[in-house]
């Protein structure tokens, strides 16, 4: 017989006892504990004596309980109390400099604005649940003024937005998208248009730089790339095409190419699979040189992507003659191998990225303050909202509180000297 067959009348088993002995665990909660509260918060006393009477008692020691409040802000007025004095013989009249205001005779201190600014741009408040928000403390402020404190502010920060935009565009590497906000129409009302927020990140400094134009046409970029040398990466919008030249190095988004093949999945798995499956190694590669030891740009050279790539570009030459241009998969192949060139260019060099995601998490905080404030009432308040966007974004990306800033700028700005403007930057 090859191998043995189990008979189906088992033997007795032996049994024995196995004792032992073990130490037995305490009781443990499993529970971290409360939240420790900031040691920099205000701390206000409350205390609470025992009801009985403690006469003659030895306090022993005391239990302390935090509790973590709020109180609503609150409005005040600043009074500036300036002294006159009458010079001897009628020579004139002494009294103190008023300091500067961000709006000339303006009611508002810097720490109000400071304070619209940031819920309007950072939080997403709109102007109008602000005002709602002064009425309950007791102020009431009309619309219209609201609005023109915000515009004369953005005016204010108008040369710190140049400044800012002339260090980013000195970049030589550029992450450039696109986003649109709906734009009262003035000649129809109650009506919208489009405009366009355009999005140039650099990817080597975090810096993010937005700019407002009325559409999507290659007029914006042209207007403010005409001066920039070096790499520009792109989702492949046809806008940014007149750039490839020799000052510009066009490089496209491996992101984009991957989603053409997810939506190919349900027509053709198999090949879907197989590019997907190439371009998460592409992916992988990249995760390990970021949390690796990889730090330099010259030790992020992906070297080791150039095979996957070089497979991959095969793979899409033989197959693209194999499908209908027509087709989700044709789609995606005719994408990719079109692009291809431009595709693996960033593993030339170890400062590019493998795709545009980076400018793309740039875009996010527009998408959710419009779906608060639906509109901009023309294309200067986008353009407005553009400058403020681009300096608080920065504050953001630079671990800077945005209102402390702001508040110090507004105080400072109307005095400061315009060529050293770029000490202010976030």
């Amino acid at each position: 017989m090859p191998f043995d067959i189990p008979s189906s009348v088992e033997p007795e088993k032996q049994k024995e006892t196995i004792t032992y002995t073990r130490e037995k665990k305490s009781a443990t909660s499993k529970h971290k504990g409360r939240m420790p509260l900031p040691d920099h918060l205000e701390r206000v006393d409350i205390i609470i004596p025992p009801s009985e009477d403690t006469t003659g008692l030895v306090k022993i020691g005391e239990e302390i309980t935090e509790q973590l409040e709020h109180e609503p802000g609150k409005l005040f007025v600043k009074r500036f109390i300036r002294p006159k004095y009458a010079k001897a013989n009628g020579e004139g009249i002494l009294i103190g400099t008023l300091p500067s205001s961000p709006i000339e005779k303006g009611i508002p201190g810097p720490a109000l604005l400071a304070l619209i600014l940031i819920q309007k741009y950072v939080a997403h408040l709109p102007l109008y649940r602000q005002i709602e928000q002064f009425k309950r403390l007791g102020v009431e402020i009309p619309s219209s003024t609201m609005s023109d404190w915000v515009a004369l502010c953005c005016n204010l920060l108008d040369p710190l937005y140049e400044a800012l935009k002339k260090k980013i565009l000195q970049s030589g590497y550029l992450q450039a998208d696109e986003t649109t906000i709906k734009v009262l129409d003035k000649n129809i009302k109650g009506k919208t248009h489009l405009g366009y927020y355009w999005v140039y990140r650099d990817p080597v400094s975090g810096l993010v730089l937005f700019d407002y134009r009325k559409g999507r046409g290659r007029e914006g970029p042209a207007d403010i790339l005409k001066d920039f040398t070096g790499y520009l990466q792109s989702d492949g919008w046809n806008a940014y095409e007149n750039f490839d030249k020799n000052n510009v190095t066009l490089i496209h988004c491996m992101a984009h190419a991957r989603r053409y093949f997810e939506h190919a999945l349900s027509e053709n798995e198999k090949s879907g699979e197989f590019a997907l499956h190439q371009i998460q190694k592409l992916y992988s590669i990249e995760r390990q040189a970021r949390e690796g030891s990889l730090h330099t740009h010259n030790e992020r050279l992906a070297k080791e992507s150039a095979p996957v790539l070089n497979q991959m570009h095969q793979w899409l030459k033989e197959n693209i003659v194999k499908v209908t241009p027509q087709s989700a998969s044709g789609k995606a192949l005719a994408y990719s191998c079109s692009r291809w060139e431009k595709l693996m260019l960033y593993a030339a060099d170890g400062k590019l990225e493998i795709d545009n995601n980076l400018v793309e998490n740039s875009i996010r905080p527009i998408a959710i303050g419009r779906k608060n404030y639906l509109f901009a009432g023309s294309h200067i308040s986008g353009s407005a909202c553009c400058n403020d966007l681009l300096l608080l974004g920065t504050c953001k990306l630079k671990g800077i509180n945005p209102y402390e800033w702001l508040k110090n700028i507004l105080q400072i700005l109307p005095d400061y000297k315009a060529n050293r403007l770029e000490e202010l930057l976030p």
